[in-house]
């Protein structure tokens, strides 16, 4: 992938990279008062990926490619409040990879309309929005965002579309079992460093992500380290 960068996307990294410090200050603060900054409550499930392929080409093999997918899933709310009360829902995919790694994929509830895609959406139940990445993908084809629209509380259709295109459906995912919290921790779901072929970070989210990411991790190492 071509690696040059224009004066606007260096400018927006910059940027990004401000707004990222400023993140990683707020996160840190958080994280010492009450340990992982986002969705601190979650539990992990297995789950199967039936990918039938796109029929809009993006470049991106697990996209474009059917395959089945033996994954892990973490569902979680973003800032932990009790349920009935609306949150953030979120949705962690860890994918295996032909070399024997796995790639990480996050996605949140939002709306999927051409602005709304970009807004966070809280809701009471898991199934009460579309969970999307919110921010593009940077793939062979261009900018790519990702979405679950969630059928019932097991099964999520997986679509893909342009910051401002249609959806394109290419997987289904089934969430199987029970939700168990043992060895939640342990399982560190992070798209900045677990990530599948081709579907790559811009510059400028990883600025702008990296500081709550690495607030993230050190709440995570802190909490094994003090019990």
């Amino acid at each position: 992938m071509n690696e040059e960068y224009t004066p606007t996307e260096r400018a927006v990294t910059v940027a990004a990279g401000g707004a990222g410090a400023v993140l990683a200050g707020v996160f840190g603060a958080w994280a010492r008062f009450r340990g992982k900054p986002l969705h601190p409550d979650g539990g992990v499930r297995e789950a199967t990926l039936e990918r039938e392929g796109s029929l809009v080409r993006t470049g991106v093999p697990w996209i474009d490619e059917p395959g089945t997918d033996d994954c892990l899933v973490r569902l979680s709310r973003a800032t932990g409040v009790p349920a009935p009360l609306p949150d953030v829902h979120g949705l962690a995919l860890r994918v295996p990879r032909a070399d024997g790694g796995h790639g990480d994929v996050l996605v949140s509830t939002t709306g999927t309309g051409r602005l709304t895609r970009f807004l966070l959406v809280a809701t009471r139940e898991t199934t009460g929005a579309a969970h999307t990445t919110l921010v593009p993908y940077r793939t062979p084809t261009g900018p790519l965002l990702l979405a679950f629209f969630p059928r019932d509380e097991e099964t999520f259709r997986l679509a893909h579309a342009r910051p401002r295109g249609a959806w394109t459906p290419f997987a289904t995912l089934h969430v199987k079992g029970e939700a168990s919290t043992t060895g939640d921790e342990e399982i560190a779901f992070d798209p900045m460093t677990n990530r599948l072929p081709e579907l790559e970070q811009y510059p400028w989210v990883a600025k702008l992500r990296e500081g709550a990411y690495r607030a993230s991790r050190r709440a995570r190492h802190d909490d094994r380290t003090h019990p």
